[in-house]
């Protein structure tokens, strides 16, 4: 027989069988031989706690002073007299000392009287002009030792006209009014308001 005619090359790659094994097997081996890396999941961030302080510890009891609901009541500041109020207010007095009630002759201090001794009907009446109508007088007297007026002057007549404070200051001489105090201390020769109040009736003094 004749041989066939002889294949021109083409330049493909022939590959047997066996070199398809050698080379499915190499690859295997290579894909052995590389590292296998895991996937790491990353930790959730932990939170930040604030330290918490511990609650004070009172190692002994408070120091409470027993009080009985007199004391207590004495104590309580909401029943205190309030700033201005009170006797001698405005003028900066303490306790017990006599009112202020206004300016006197040359702009000095007015106290309010304290009577020793009111005067009766009878030392007041005689002063009285005739027909005097219902009202009052008001005078300022200056005080003098053991409970005596003196150099009184005429502030004011209700109703205007009438005379009453005249009559006040003509009968003052008989007076017996306290001088006024303050911080324990009497005032003689201090100035105090006398108001007599007449009706037909009665006389009023304060």
């Amino acid at each position: 027989m004749k041989p066939g005619p002889r294949l021109k090359s083409t330049g493909a790659l022939i590959v047997t069988l066996a070199q398809e094994e050698e080379s499915s097997s190499s690859k295997s081996e290579k894909q052995e031989s590389k590292p296998i890396t895991q996937r790491v999941k990353p930790r959730p961030p932990i939170p930040h706690k604030l330290p918490i302080k511990p609650p004070i510890q009172i190692d002994r009891p408070l120091d409470l002073i027993p009080m009985t609901k007199e004391e207590l009541a004495a104590a309580d500041i909401s029943k205190l007299p309030k700033a201005g109020t009170g006797a001698g207010s405005g003028s900066g007095s303490g306790a017990g000392d006599s009112e202020v009630v206004g300016r006197g002759p040359n702009g000095d201090l007015l106290y309010a009287a304290d009577w020793a001794r009111k005067p009766t009907n009878a030392e007041l009446s005689g002063y009285l002009p005739p027909d005097a109508p219902d009202g009052y007088g008001l005078i300022a007297c200056k005080t003098l030792p053991q409970n005596r007026v003196d150099d009184c002057v005429e502030l004011e007549n209700y109703p205007r006209g009438s005379h009453l404070a005249s009559a006040v200051r003509q009968a003052a001489w008989q007076f017996r009014v306290k001088p006024p105090r303050k911080n324990g201390h009497d005032l003689v020769g201090e100035w105090v308001k006398i108001q007599i109040f007449y009706t037909h009736s009665e006389v009023r003094i304060e």
